[in-house]
């Protein structure tokens, strides 16, 4: 979330690099699952070094109004992304274009004054991470647009008031954006949970069918590998099939579009989970699902940056501080699919505990719901 609002007015105009476009829907909020490329020209040429997706319906509905859109929702993302922290948005833009890293604004469907989409920051294609990214509701007020990034105060406000958000979605979303973590502290950027902390996470289950195992081929470790608390565990192989499957019902959100391997699930009570580097995905646009709806399969996609050596699933657990920032949050000491996960004295090292077994990387995992 940006701290003043001169920044949300007087972000820096920026030029469009990859417009998408689809043929125009009929219905009053125009959506649209896999947009096909259009010219930058068409597209009016709003912000430079940020890549945009918009269907060809939704640019039109917007107008001249979308560079506005672009900006404010870009400047928002970045002031929440660890890599451009302190950075002015075009500054953050330029350094990350250095490293090859692209910043999204996915704008897919607006009704009146209001836009929804994603938002997200690549990951390094240098080393094995995961991107930054976030869901957004923005709303023009007073000839301005208001963003709401997954996570702050204004997505939550949104989510209540916005016609983009249906009425089951709404029930989950709002539980999840009105959360507040705990213990009620700003979370630092740690690599252990507080201490003591035995949070529960409602019965969350591991990313493949129940009763099935998969190898834990990565312990607890940084969801992009870094600093920030260790919230990704990584999964290959089994007898599930490679099937990717939802930890819990929830409502879901292709977070690279149509095509990409990036799933996020928003679950009830205050939890989600992510899902990288899938192939053969089902695409899903702030879609209700059920427990264990298929995602995906195993792989090696990088659609939003990040290296995979080998095909498996990166999943990571998500929630909100007492700020409302969202962040990947601890898994040391939480219990997932059945097994109490615990870090080891490094990244990828440790392991799970169930009725007195342990597995650490490289032991075959059974998925439990109890």
């Amino acid at each position: 979330m940006l701290s003043g609002l001169p920044v949300r007015i007087a972000v820096t105009a920026l030029a469009v690099t990859g417009l998408l476009a689809a043929a125009p829907s009929a219905s009053t909020a125009h959506r649209d699952p896999a947009p096909a490329p259009v010219s930058a020209t068409a597209a009016g040429s709003p912000s430079p070094g940020v890549t945009v997706k918009m269907p060809a319906g939704v640019a039109d509905r917007l107008g001249t109004d979308r560079a506005a859109l672009v900006d404010a929702v870009s400047a928002d993302a970045l002031s929440r992304s660890h890599d451009a922290e302190g950075l002015a948005p075009a500054t953050a833009v330029g350094k990350l274009a250095a490293e090859g890293r692209k910043v999204v604004v996915d704008v897919r469907s607006v009704s009146r004054d209001w836009a929804r989409g994603v938002a997200y920051v690549e990951a390094s294609r240098a080393r094995h991470g995961a991107p930054e990214g976030w869901l957004y509701l923005a709303h023009r007020e007073n000839g301005r647009w208001v963003p709401g990034l997954e996570g702050d105060r204004e997505f939550a406000d949104h989510v209540a008031r916005s016609p983009l958000v249906g009425t089951a979605e709404r029930r989950t979303m709002t539980a999840y954006a009105e959360r507040a973590a705990t213990p009620r502290i700003r979370e630092p950027r740690a690599r252990v949970s507080p201490a003591g902390a035995q949070a529960n996470v409602n019965g969350l289950l591991l990313p493949w069918m129940p009763d099935h195992y998969m190898p834990l081929t990565g312990g607890p470790h940084a969801h992009d590998s870094g600093s920030g608390y260790w919230s990704a565990l990584d999964f290959a192989g089994g007898n599930a099939g490679g099937l990717v499957r939802s930890s819990r019902e929830g409502t879901a959100t292709s977070m690279c579009g149509a095509g990409g391997g990036w799933t996020r699930v928003i679950h009830p009570g205050g939890f989600s989970t992510d899902y990288y580097h899938m192939r053969n995905t089902t695409y899903y646009n702030g879609t209700s699902i059920a427990r264990s709806a298929l995602l995906g399969s195993i792989g090696t996609d990088t659609c939003a940056g990040g290296s995979a050596t080998g095909a498996h699933v990166h999943w990571s657990l998500r929630t909100y501080d007492a700020d409302y920032v969202g962040r990947y949050t601890w898994l040391n000491g939480r219990t997932v699919g059945g097994w109490t996960w615990w870090n080891g004295s490094a990244q990828y090292s440790g392991c799970g505990a169930r009725l007195g077994v342990t597995a650490c990387p490289g032991t075959a995992i059974y998925n439990r719901t109890g």
